[in-house]
């Protein structure tokens, strides 16, 4: 296949690529690999891949040697737990059970070397730069800090019968190493992620059994403190159909006004209590799901429900105290709730959507003057229909989260959704950045979309949703039934 003529104008990533592969095809002119070397290089690639494990990858690493070359090998694998360099396999006994010391005088260098017999080579991770060990033959010399640092050295591989080695086997040899390091690195690598897994599922085993489980005793709880609560109250009622002494009737007031003031401090904090938890739980739920890490994703559990109702208020009311010390103010819509109509959503999710976005308000929502010349700081929601979403004939739901203050840079507020990133002047405000691309994966999850829009008097967020078919629209026959 030939190239078409003209200069083609590529991404940048691409051009970036494609620049290395012009780099890599000058090195291999350079290097003159005889046909051989070639066949030793696809037979280590092609091995690579048709086994799996690292006891075979170190069998795979001395055998092409031994079957292309007739050389004895072996391999030596630095052990940090010991902090010594240990052999692990060679060309006569395989994979060794238990590693043995490297005897003298195999060590640790950061370029290769010559012993009476051997030649000796450093295996470097992936993170070693290429150019940086093709010219280790001419003696040039790494760092301390790089052998240990950025290009960190695996092991040494040992290759007998030094006297049969040219220079250019020697070069060879150093070549391969390279790509035992960076096929090493990579199976490390994989390996770390299956045990990250493994513990990740072990743990979600545990939080579900020691955290979850347990955490719906706290429901019985409540209702037991409740009872008592409800006790005090009608123990309160008997005391005052009783006589009560002529000399003792103002201590018995104060003690009956005490009783009440306790009853209804126990009460609020009861009813604080049950909300925090059903918060609590409903997110810890929603976060927790083994289907979750089974999968490697948010797994969506939907069913139907009233957005305000179920979602929007529960969390207004759990971030009331916060917003009320910012001096941010309210503001509902007036029909909202009137109109409501369900929608498929996993509502747990959505919460924490609702969550972020509030907490965020409570953060950022500054005071500007209104249009009547009033100051005003405030919070405020609601939702719209838009027709033709997500494709035509179809509707959505817009639902807003509007709050006052400057507007944000439209460039800056799309990054805003990115993971990490936050928007000016938040530095002052704890947060991660995080909050804004778990609001936008879970709406995507939904089949939505998310967005911001400068207003009049400030910022609004907002995220639409397709509605169900079968929804009960306001204004239908159905929903006025």
């Amino acid at each position: 296949m030939t190239r078409k003529p003209g200069k083609i104008n590529r991404c940048d990533d691409l051009e970036k690529i494609c620049q290395r592969v012009k780099e890599k095809s000058v090195s291999y002119d350079k290097y003159n690999f005889t046909d051989r070397y070639n066949d030793f290089l696809k037979a280590f690639f092609d091995l690579c891949q048709e086994f799996d494990s690292l006891e075979e990858f170190y069998r795979i690493c001395v055998a092409v040697p031994l079957e292309m070359t007739g050389l004895e090998c072996a391999l030596y694998l630095y052990d940090e737990t010991n902090d010594a360099l240990q052999l692990v396999c060679d060309t006569v006994r395989g994979v060794l059970d238990i590693p043995e010391p490297a005897p003298l005088p195999v060590s640790i260098l950061q370029t290769a070397y010559e012993s009476n017999t051997s030649y000796i080579v450093p295996i470097y991770s992936k993170s070693t730069v290429e150019s940086q060990t093709e010219d280790s033959a001419s003696g040039d010399r790494f760092s301390f800090e790089d052998v240990y640092g950025k290009n960190k050295i695996f092991g040494m591989f040992e290759v007998q019968g030094v006297e049969q080695l040219s220079q250019s086997d020697k070069f060879f040899f150093q070549k391969y190493c390279n790509r035992i390091g960076y096929n090493l690195h990579n199976r490390l690598i994989a390996n770390q992620n299956i045990a990250h897994l493994k513990f990740i599922n072990n743990l979600v085993m545990d939080i579900e059994h020691n955290i979850i489980v347990p955490n719906m005793y706290f429901k019985h709880i409540f209702n037991q403190l409740k009872k008592k609560i409800l006790e005090l109250n009608e123990l309160k009622a008997q005391f005052r159909h009783l006589p009560w002494p002529e000399n003792y009737v103002n201590e018995y007031k104060q003690c009956l006004s005490r009783c009440d003031g306790i009853y209804m401090e126990m009460l609020t904090y009861h009813q604080e209590l049950v909300k925090h938890h059903a918060n609590t739980s409903l997110f810890l739920e929603s976060l927790f799901r083994r289907e979750h890490f089974k999968k490697g994703h948010l797994v969506l559990r939907t069913r139907r429900c009233f957005v305000e109702k179920e979602v929007i208020l529960p969390q207004l009311e759990h971030y009331a105290s916060r917003l009320r010390i910012a001096n941010v103010i309210v503001e509902r819509p007036r029909n909202m709730l009137e109109e409501e109509f369900q929608i498929l959503v996993d509502v747990g999710l959505l919460s924490q959507v609702y969550a972020n976005l509030f907490s965020n308000a409570a953060k950022y929502a500054g005071e500007v003057i209104d249009h009547h010349g009033n100051p005003r700081k405030a919070l405020a929601y609601g939702r719209e229909l838009i027709e033709n979403y997500p494709e035509e004939d179809k509707q959505g739901i817009k639902f807003n989260v509007f709050t006052t203050g400057v507007h944000i840079d439209e460039e800056e507020a799309l990054k805003l959704f990115e993971e990490g990133v936050r928007g000016k002047g938040s530095e002052k405000h704890p947060g991660t950045g995080h909050g804004l691309a778990f609001i936008k994966h879970v709406i995507e999850l939904h089949g939505g979309k998310i967005g911001y829009e400068a207003t009049q008097e400030g910022n609004n967020f907002y995220f639409i949703l397709p509605i169900p078919p079968s929804a009960k629209l306001p204004g239908s026959e159905e929903s006025k039934s």
